[in-house]
């Protein structure tokens, strides 16, 4: 399996800054974001603190980002990172079926959480789950419920409705749904997972469903649960001065490690970020 040196989660100014850097260091890099580079950057109605941009709107920032991407030869891996796992010398990052590999790590997933629901982290991997293709085998023939936060969740569902003997899907966005005729939209509110030792049941503002997994499909979910054993604290990911987290070769950069939640500040922690991961891999060839 090809091993990249540096893997970036986060497409935003530190996870962009940290690809920059990563690009002219030379090293072999991929970098997971979305197709609109920075969902909360497009919305500035105008930037007056970001060095060089002065004036400029979000919209017009973005494509000053998308040009520098493009005349460095940078793409965004348009894939969504389920879990990460600290494997000793290399990082194992899992993309719904698929899985990449890297040396090191640079978290940029900015702060735009969904708060978890009641009983979801205690019942992960016992029932509650983030990637509904990676584990719907495991269900089949039982009975299965997805919560879906954006139309890319439709795509999951579809599948994992040939596999399950019945399949609820609870939309928590507006559309048109496209779904199999065999998947029942639930327009429900969940509040509770609740379970024995595995899940058994959700709970919804007004009903319950019997369910043997619940499959919880977000943009994004907290850097805590996407790299188990991450130290966490006051709700950000703690970094030192050099961007490094409590795990070896993990580095973290922008909104995820603290305020000031600014463009500028986490441009610049994405550029420190990705020197530190050089520096990292420089010493791992030393040693």
């Amino acid at each position: 399996m090809e091993r990249y040196d540096i893997a970036i989660v986060g497409s935003g100014p530190a996870g962009l800054s940290a690809a920059l850097n990563a690009k002219i260091r030379n090293k072999k890099f991929i970098v997971f974001g979305n197709k609109n580079l920075t969902n909360k950057l497009v919305k500035a109605p105008k930037v007056n603190n970001y060095l060089g941009f002065y004036g400029l709107n979000g919209e017009e920032i973005k494509n000053k980002f998308q040009e520098h991407l493009d005349a460095m030869e940078i793409k965004i891996t348009h894939e969504r990172v389920n879990n990460i796992y600290a494997m000793g010398d290399y990082f194992a990052l899992m993309v719904n079926e698929k899985m990449y590999e890297a040396k090191t790590l640079i978290l940029a997933t900015g702060m735009e959480y969904t708060k978890a629901i009641s009983g979801e982290l205690e019942f992960l991997g016992k029932g509650v789950g983030y990637c509904a293709t990676c584990d719907a085998p495991l269900y089949k023939g039982k009975v299965v419920t997805i919560i879906g936060y954006n139309k890319e969740a439709e795509e999951e569902a579809r599948y994992v409705s040939e596999l399950a003997s019945k399949l609820y899907y609870i939309p928590m966005y507006k559309a048109e749904y496209e779904l199999n005729d065999n998947i029942e939209v639930i327009n429900d509110k969940p509040i509770e997972i609740i379970g024995d030792i595995k899940v058994n049941k959700l709970k919804l503002q007004n009903s319950d469903l019997e369910t043997d997994a619940v499959f919880v499909l977000k943009d994004t979910i907290s850097p805590g649960q996407l790299v188990p054993g991450l130290e966490i604290e006051d709700g950000h990911i703690k970094v030192d001065r050099e961007m490094k987290t409590n795990i070896a070769g993990c580095f973290a950069a922008g909104d995820c490690v603290g305020k000031p939640y600014q463009y500028i500040k986490s441009a610049g922690e994405g550029n420190i970020a990705a020197l530190s991961s050089v520096k990292y891999l420089d010493n791992l060839k030393v040693k």
